[in-house]
């Protein structure tokens, strides 16, 4: 799928204008569109998009995914992003089919940004929000720059980010260490779902697994009681790490994705 051609939406003006990239597919259906949203430092191409997107096209089920900006084939730098900045965009790109219901799918920091964006469509008057039919959330990390970033950071870690303004993060994929901005961490303040319960308005389903190293299984725990629904679903995988990218893993995402969107066809 890496050699599909993306096309680009303009989202944000002035000095803090960007092209985003972004894939659809299988539009000419009416069945709910599948909406990919990425982890941080991932992209819409990655080894989950693109089983999502062959089963999607198997399916004929429409699919739309896209890199936030900083990442894969967007513009920006990724050193400029915050959340609010990558929520912006993720409501943009929800704006393209807003008249169309859609099921969300979000990987790690995918995961929060779909949560703050069912909160966020669920305060716009009209029907926005009822369009949303559900959501499946692969470790998710939600609220991740004050509990999986700030609160972990090692003392060095703090200063760094207090006297340079930046932290460079080792990295366990080998993709070399990555820099986290004190912007990144304080702009992420302003979009924590703890303490406050809320109601997504759609079914969600999370999977998480229990050998994962940087979201804490116990972390959706967490989340389950702090949204504020009777049918939100966990399913916790024994074996499974982070990226969940395995071709059980993958199989049991798509077995997700496949009962939930029948769920809401009927």
């Amino acid at each position: 799928m890496t050699d599909e051609k993306p096309q680009f939406l303009t989202v944000g003006a002035g000095e803090a204008q960007r092209r985003i990239a972004f894939l659809e597919s299988g539009l000419e259906s009416d069945a709910p569109c599948l909406v990919w949203l990425s982890g941080l430092r991932s992209e819409m191409t990655s080894t989950k998009a693109s089983a999502l997107a062959a089963w999607a096209a198997e399916n004929a089920v429409p699919l739309l995914r896209f890199d936030c900006s900083g990442h894969g084939q967007s513009e920006g730098a990724f050193e400029d992003g915050t959340i609010g900045r990558w929520l912006e965009e993720t409501l943009a790109v929800l704006d393209r089919i807003a008249a169309r219901p859609k099921l969300l799918i979000g990987s790690s920091m995918g995961g929060w940004l779909a949560l703050l964006a069912l909160r966020r469509l669920n305060m716009r008057s009209g029907s926005a929000a009822g369009r949303v039919r559900g959501a499946v959330l692969i470790a998710p990390a939600w609220d991740m720059t004050e509990e999986l970033m700030w609160k972990r950071l090692p003392d060095e870690a703090r200063a760094a980010l207090e006297r340079d303004g930046v932290f460079m993060r080792p990295s366990r994929y080998g993709d070399g260490p990555y820099p986290i901005t004190k912007r990144l961490i304080e702009e992420g303040r302003r979009h924590l779902i703890r303490p406050a319960p809320f109601d997504p308005g759609c079914p969600i389903h999370i999977l998480h697994g229990q050998q994962d190293p940087d979201v804490p299984w116990r972390h959706s725990l967490e989340l389950v009681d702090l949204l504020d629904r009777d049918d939100i679903r966990l399913t916790l995988i024994k074996d499974g790490e982070h990226r969940l990218s395995r071709p059980q893993d993958l199989a049991l995402l798509l077995r997700s994705v496949d009962e939930l969107a029948g769920a809401q066809s009927e």
